[in-house]
């Protein structure tokens, strides 16, 4: 017992795939246990059908010799009756001075007493009496025993019963008396003494056996094979074995040739004369004798092969039941590692794993909501932060003593007014005012009125540098006006879009810019008829919405994307047109958001 624990122990159940343990439970509980019961039932049928099918082919056996018995018993009978009949000693043994004296006795009871046995009893063949009183006649059912009879084995074998019991001998047919070497039938013999009259001639019984009824018996079709008939000397008498000769002679059983996949079965000894001590054995094939088996054998396995498939699917339809649904919750668990809070669909189930997927769903969700709510905005928060702290340190870096740049543009400013250059001053001005916002983040976001200033501005200081090269128009609704937006989110674009777009063209550039409110959203959209961009281009700034790159020092297109990226997530909208020589068109869509004050 501490040894299988030790084992279990060791095996570590708990560590095994649910899969393995369905197999090992399918192994042990199902098909181990069907194999088994199968071979134990197939034994026990096997042990019974082969000990009923032994005592049918014994009980045949028995049953060959009860009926042969029965027909060698009708000649004992017969032979008694005669043994015993007074008249008979007095017909043999009478001295007849004239022929028709015998014929007349002979008529007058004999022949009728002979005659009538042979239908009553159809085993027997033939009835005769040998005597040796000279002054009979040869006739029916009497005859003299001369040197031919003397001569013959069933007389010599007589000579050797000198006991007065009758003995049963093999004898030639009486018809068939020239064929003298083939004894192919039975006579019972049986020496007459019963009384004791004036002359005492010697008298033989001798009763013939029908051979067709010794043939008839033995050959019994319930025993599937080849029978003999052994004397007390286990000679073989007679046998249904056409390999042996049995009529020209005595054969020893011990010399018959039986092949080794036979089986003998052997009757009860007779227990009377004048076969007493004889025996019916029968040869049976084995294949005979396990005759049935195959059927019982093939039932048997019908009946595992079908227990072994309803079982088989039934455990694989219950352990597929339970493993897939537990392995589709694994992979769901594996995507909440990863950050995907996807939902089990198609929870029809009740029972454990049933409740285990909703619970599964209740939680994710909950989880999902929770980070989103509280994680993720958290996150958006601190990386707006961050990159707001990035931005304005890189606006930091980009700039050189910034008061001195405000100084000193102010001194210009202030000697073009005292010049009357009042142009370059106006320049100068809008100059210092982008640099003043661009250096000012204190707030994330600012009126849209502020950009369209900041753009105002530059668009001013690039009509002064292009001169009638530029043409622009700036269209806002009113309802656009009230709208908060990052800050310096649309100025690039205006940059883009005058630099790298009108700078190339030699007159009558255009810029088309309008800002709207539809359905809650703003649309921002810029139109240059520049120099346009290739398909290279566009694909890189596309490109810019995918990426997860760090910006580096870059606060061009690809900073104002990053920025609204973190800032709108996936909801907003951004689209490019361009076309080489013939300008470019950009559209941006964001969630319409209004000043609380």
């Amino acid at each position: 017992m501490k040894r299988l624990k030790a084992l279990l122990q060791k095996i570590k159940l708990d560590d095994v795939r649910l899969r393995n343990k369905f197999l090992v439970l399918f192994a042990f509980c199902v098909l181990i246990p069907i194999i088994l019961t199968n071979v134990i039932f197939f034994n026990l049928i096997n042990n019974n059908v082969q000990s009923q099918r032994y005592s049918d082919i014994q009980n045949a056996v028995e049953q060959i010799k009860s009926d042969l018995w029965i027909e060698v018993e009708e000649a004992v009978s017969v032979a008694y009756v005669l043994y015993i009949e007074y008249y008979i000693y007095n017909l043999l043994d009478s001295h007849y001075e004239q022929d028709s004296e015998f014929v007349k006795a002979y008529d007058s009871y004999f022949r009728r007493l002979i005659t009538s046995y042979q239908p009553v009893y159809t085993s027997i063949q033939n009835i005769k009496i040998y005597v040796d009183n000279p002054s009979i006649l040869h006739s029916g059912g009497i005859a003299f025993i001369d040197d031919d009879v003397r001569k013959q084995e069933w007389y010599k074998s007589y000579l050797k019963h000198q006991d007065g019991q009758p003995f049963l001998v093999r004898t030639p047919e009486e018809d068939l008396l020239t064929s003298r070497n083939t004894q192919n039938t039975f006579s019972l013999v049986r020496k007459l003494d019963f009384f004791n009259t004036m002359n005492n001639w010697e008298k033989v019984l001798k009763i013939e056996i029908r051979p067709s009824v010794l043939s008839n018996t033995l050959t019994n079709l319930n025993v599937p094979g080849y029978v003999y008939l052994v004397n007390e000397h286990r000679q073989v008498e007679f046998t249904t074995d056409p390999n042996i000769d049995w009529q020209q002679g005595a054969v020893d059983f011990s010399n018959v040739k039986i092949d080794d996949d036979y089986v003998l079965f052997e009757s009860s000894q007779f227990e009377g004369n004048p076969i007493k001590q004889w025996k019916i054995i029968a040869a049976v094939p084995e294949s005979e004798v396990v005759l049935g088996l195959q059927n019982t054998l093939h039932l048997i396995l019908g009946i595992g092969f079908i227990n072994l498939v309803v079982a088989s699917g039934v455990v694989i339809i219950v352990s597929r039941s339970i493993t897939t649904r537990l392995a589709r919750i694994l992979r769901h668990m594996k995507r909440v590692k990863n950050h995907k809070f996807d939902m089990i669909e198609k929870i029809e189930a009740k029972d454990e794993i049933g409740q285990l997927s909703e619970e599964f769903n209740r939680m994710t969700s909950q989880i999902s909501s929770l980070i989103n709510d509280v994680y993720v905005a958290d996150i958006k928060e601190k990386d707006m932060e961050i990159e707001h702290r990035h931005a304005q340190l890189n606006a930091l870096q980009s700039q050189i003593n910034p008061h001195f740049l405000f100084n000193a543009l102010e001194t210009i400013r202030m000697r073009s007014i005292i010049k009357k250059e009042a142009e370059t001053a106006k320049i100068i001005h809008n100059m210092a005012k982008l640099f003043r916002g661009s250096l000012t983040w204190k707030r994330d976001k600012v009126p849209l009125t502020e950009e369209i200033e900041f753009i105002n501005c530059f668009l001013e200081i690039q009509k002064y540098r292009f001169a009638d090269r530029l043409v622009y128009t700036i269209d806002i609704e009113e309802e656009a006006k009230k709208c908060l937006i990052p800050k310096l989110i649309f100025l690039p674009f205006v940059e883009n879009a005058c630099i790298h777009g009108i700078e190339k063209v030699r007159h009558g550039g255009e810029v088309i810019i309008t800002f709207k409110v539809v359905n809650n959203r703003l649309i921002f959209s810029i139109k240059d008829n520049g120099s346009g961009m290739n398909d290279e281009k566009i694909n890189r700034i596309k490109s810019y919405l995918y990426s997860s790159d760090e910006i580096g020092e870059r606060i061009g297109v690809q900073n104002v994307i990053y920025r609204l990226k973190l800032i709108y997530n996936t909801e907003f909208d951004f689209e490019i047109n361009s076309e080489e020589g013939k300008g470019t068109a950009i559209l941006i869509s964001l969630p319409a958001e209004y000043s609380k004050t």
